[in-house]
């Protein structure tokens, strides 16, 4: 084994946002996409983004020779990168390798987006975060090998920069337990069972690691947190276990940090990680509490998480001295000071946010402000609380003001709540509302739509940006919009889609634009968050009661009702997605706030009804995401989460139509919470999965509308005809005819008009074909 020329650092983040203050990953890897900057010319963009990242975070206290400055950087996903230097590409890719067999960054980006023919791999949402990763395809006959030297260059290069860097993977549990079986594997195959045959890759790279001048590596296993795997805590401990064994016990090497964030550990991977020839731990203190004793801790560091690595909120520091002391019953060789996840989940800072009241400024930690946070703790670690004692009691201050402050608890909002009885949560029975909406709208089998959103071009972003700086009057930015809308509303009609949307031209986000304008919230100007590959949101900040002053989408869908006889979905962002695309207040439970914006949405749905609108649709596609990772905690969730949207959309007439919509999860775990939303349709994400979903639908007797998505959104690719029926001809062959919607599988916001206009006539000719073949129920 290897020792580390220095000890572990007594303060470290786990990970540091990699896109940039100003995006400015995003901006380059776009264009590179676009063909405007060569592979070499982004090579070097990146490369200063890093070395940029490395001297802010000296600057803020992390050691530039500690190893406290992990070395995060990703093109796209943190698992694709995981994926591609062990060589764990499907077949498809192989072509796209270069001659010596290493993957480089254009079979690297056609694994990530796809490309002619060659479907990209699936995208899910990362354990419980608003983050999409990349879903390995491994089978039995995957060949592993070190396929990529990158980590290896990113370490050299930090070296030479004068850095002594900590590379962060995925580690091979997690690589294999998130993984799914290649299509043809034999049944029962789980990618877990090839662990022993990729630690000898591992090892190669931690060699080479090693090598490269990396005293420390963090291997991140946050599946060994959650216990909604295929593979079940016991049979995760233990491949750890055989893991760590082996990779502990290889001759060259750095020192190994196991990292397991998003939830408390569980016991029987902390007993065996304990247990293991590793050098330190770090474990989620935030969502989890200190666990017991446990045989070889006497040997390692111990990396309390403490600041939260999720949310925005400068917090309890004294709470979070408490707990890291707290740490002294485990007997570990040495305690050090950390975040409890990645700050990959927030923003860079608040100090360039000049927007927000300094009031609220005051109360939140961006990941620069969290990373000051770990120094001031590693700092009491080695010279004691009395030196830290002014930044605790500033922190404390700042929470004692905003518990106090204005805004924060409303007696009207509160009042309001408190009136709520059973029948606020209930539509009555599906089936009269089935017959009641045939009669309203009257629309053919296989209906067709789109979820909600058009491309937001370049002329629409700087229509926006032009207005906020005042170059176009409130007037003139309103008549840019409807035109818009008119032109988006001409086109579907021309496609020959049946339920039509006004495309959303004047939204900047699906959650910030209802934040803009709801009581309660703030939003940011460069509070970027990564969701997936180039694209990032702004994550809006819920701060107080939440309420709804007046109404926010009525003009526009009314707007867009008046230019055709077809139907016209009004469009709203449901309570939990705005809950989990948002930094929530963390002073009441989850389930106050959300039925405080489900009473703010009731609101609006009334007075869309009201306006004329007979479909209405709520989105939830964070439904699966906030489902917590520990099962114990799951029903309650459910039981709160399915009642807010029932409270937002149980106002609703029997003939008023309410949609609603998911993307990007697994469903099989909350395919009877769905029932119970008790929508009348429901969209979900299914084209990038082949259809999987349709089969649980199935099984599960769903009896409500039902639109499995038929093209896959997050790949610039154009689904053919066929690929189209095929996926519609599974649909119909196991779901009932009258259930069944065709629609893409999220909004087409992110998406250029020509591939969105080749996508959806290609939708059409499928669907009409899928109708000829079929016979229309009565």
């Amino acid at each position: 084994m290897t020792h580390p020329r220095t000890p572990f650092p007594h303060g470290t983040i786990l990970g540091y946002p990699r896109i940039g203050g100003r995006r400015e990953l995003k901006r380059a890897v776009e264009a590179h996409w676009a063909g405007e900057l060569d592979e070499a010319a982004l090579e070097r963009i990146a490369a200063d983004l890093r070395r940029r990242t490395r001297d802010r975070l000296a600057a803020l206290g992390l050691g530039r020779g500690d190893s406290s400055i992990p070395e995060t950087f990703s093109y796209y996903d943190q698992v694709l990168d995981a994926a591609v230097t062990v060589g764990a590409l499907p077949q498809r890719f192989a072509a796209l390798k270069d001659a010596d067999g290493t993957v480089g960054l254009a079979a690297y980006f056609t694994a990530a987006r796809g490309a002619g023919e060659d479907a990209p791999l699936e995208m899910t949402k990362w354990f419980d975060t608003n983050y999409h990763y990349l879903v390995p395809e491994i089978g039995p006959d995957t060949g592993f090998a070190l396929s990529s030297d990158r980590f290896a260059r990113q370490v050299a290069e930090a070296a030479a920069d004068g850095f002594t860097v900590r590379p962060v993977i995925v580690g091979p549990v997690t690589l294999l337990a998130l993984a799914k079986a290649t299509p043809g594997a034999p049944e029962g195959f789980a990618p877990l069972d090839r662990l022993d045959d990729l630690l000898p890759v591992y090892a190669e790279l931690l060699a080479s690691l090693r090598a490269a001048g990396a005293e420390w590596v963090q291997l991140d296993e946050p599946a060994l947190v959650s216990e909604s795997l295929p593979a079940t805590t016991q049979e995760l401990a233990d491949a750890a276990a055989r893991a760590y064994e082996r990779l502990g016990e290889a001759a060259d090497r750095p020192a190994i940090l196991v990292a397991a964030g998003y939830a408390q550990l569980s016991a029987e991977a902390w007993t065996a990680l304990a247990a293991a020839p590793i050098e330190a731990l770090a474990i989620d203190l935030v969502r989890g509490s200190v666990p017991a004793a446990a045989p070889g801790l006497e040997a390692k560091t111990v990396v309390g998480g403490v600041i939260d690595g999720r949310n925005i909120w400068r917090g309890d520091l004294e709470a979070a001295w408490e707990r890291l002391e707290s740490l002294g019953s485990l007997d570990a060789a040495h305690v050090s000071a950390g975040t409890s996840t990645s700050l990959q989940h927030v923003p860079h800072d608040v100090r360039d946010e000049p927007g927000l009241a300094p009031r609220l400024a005051s109360w939140l930690a961006f990941a620069d402000q969290k990373v000051e946070q770990v120094v001031t703790l590693a700092t009491g670690l080695v010279a004691g609380r009395e030196a830290i004692g002014d930044a605790l009691a500033e922190a404390s201050a700042a929470l004692a003001d905003r518990r106090s402050a204005p805004g924060v608890r409303d007696g009207a909002v509160r009042s309001r709540a408190a009136r709520l009885a059973a029948a606020d949560y209930s539509r009555g029975e599906y089936a009269a509302r089935v017959e009641a909406q045939q009669a309203a709208l009257d629309l053919p089998v296989l209906p067709t739509t789109t979820i909600g959103s058009f491309p937001q071009t370049g002329d629409i972003r700087r229509a926006r940006a032009r207005h906020a700086a005042g170059e176009l009057t409130r007037e003139e930015y309103e008549r840019f919009l409807r035109d818009e809308i008119a032109r988006v509303v001409a086109l579907q009609e021309e496609v020959g889609l049946d339920v039509l949307v006004h495309g959303e031209a004047e939204r900047n986000d699906m959650v910030q634009y209802f934040a803009e304008h709801l009581d309660g919230f703030a939003v940011t100007r460069n509070g970027w968050v990564q969701s997936y590959g180039s694209r990032a949101t702004r994550p809006s900040i819920l701060w107080g009661d939440v309420s709804r002053p007046a109404p926010i989408t009525v003009a526009w869908s009314t707007y867009a009702q008046s230019l055709t006889d077809k139907p016209m979905k009004g469009m709203l962002t449901g309570p939990v997605t705005i809950l989990a695309w948002s930094f929530v207040r963390d002073d009441q439970p989850l389930a106050e706030t959300a039925d405080q914006v489900a009473l703010a949405l009731r609101d609006e749905i009334a007075d869309l009804e009201a306006a004329g609108i007979g479909i209405i649709q709520v989105d939830e596609p964070a439904l699966r995401e906030l489902l917590p990772l520990k099962t114990a905690d799951q029903p309650a969730y459910l039981d709160w989460s399915v009642a807010s949207f029932r409270l937002a959309t149980a106002g609703a007439a029997a003939a008023t139509q309410v949609h609603t919509h998911l993307c990007y999860s697994e469903f099989d775990v909350v395919i009877d919470a769905i029932a119970a939303l008790d929508a009348d349709v429901t969209s979900i994400e299914a084209a990038r999965s082949r259809g999987e979903v349709i089969g649980d639908i199935a099984h599960s007797g769903f009896a409500h509308g039902i639109g499995p998505g038929v093209y896959d959104i997050h790949s610039p690719r154009v689904p053919s005809v066929g690929e189209v029926a095929e996926l519609l001809d599974r649909t119909v062959a196991e779901l009932p005819l009258r259930q069944v919607w065709v629609n893409p599988d999220c909004g087409l916001k992110t998406r250029g008009y020509d591939e969105t206009v080749a996508s959806l006539r290609n939708i059409i000719e499928a669907t009409r074909s899928a109708r000829e073949s079929v016979a229309a129920p009565v």
